[in-house]
């Protein structure tokens, strides 16, 4: 990974003890958004769970607004995370806002934001959700990094599918992917 802290080894090894703490979901996923972050040297790192209206939710932000946790969303037919999500393919790119599925949301701050990496978050062939990287300056990730998000995203599916994360849903929204509805 070009500038990582550590590499995916490290990467790894932090993300296994995170995953071991006797922590709320919540503050599980808001160490990993920035564990990843810190690995990556990525300015934004967001999880978005799709929920069971089909629907994508911000659940988890280092870098984009606190306040837009729990209140962004969108269809997977919108945006650069809808296009991940409905494609179940990484989307990346230098210059985000220049690609037509670009989708604003002025409640994340994420226009200052140019390359963007998002990969589906996938456990059986279905997607759960799209966990994303983002930076100020215009770059293609590498294909390690990539990967290493795309190994990442593995446990994040499994938090998912557990329904650990279903608590944290908007009120009264349909929750997270309910486990029975995996193959």
């Amino acid at each position: 990974m070009r500038g990582a802290l550590g590499g995916p080894r490290v990467l790894l090894r932090r993300l296994r003890e995170v995953m071991a703490e006797p922590v709320s979901a919540q503050e599980r996923l808001d160490k990993i958004v920035v564990l990843i972050a810190a690995n990556m040297v990525a300015e934004v790192c967001s999880v978005y769970v799709l929920r069971v209206d089909g629907t994508l939710e911000l659940y988890a932000t280092e870098g984009l607004k606190r306040e837009a946790v729990h209140l962004t969303v969108m269809r997977t037919d919108e945006g650069l995370v809808g296009l991940v999500a409905s494609q179940a393919n990484p989307i990346n790119l230098q210059d985000a806002q220049s690609h037509p599925a670009f989708s604003y949301r002025p409640e994340t701050g994420e226009e200052i934001y140019h390359s963007f990496l998002g990969v589906p978050i996938l456990r059986a062939g279905n997607t759960l959700g799209v966990l994303v990287v983002q930076n100020r300056a215009h770059r293609t990730y590498s294909e390690e990094e990539v990967e290493a998000l795309q190994t990442t995203s593995m446990v994040l599916a499994e938090m998912i599918a557990s329904g650990e994360l279903s608590a944290l849903a908007l009120p009264g929204a349909e929750p997270a992917v309910h486990p029975r509805r995996m193959v």
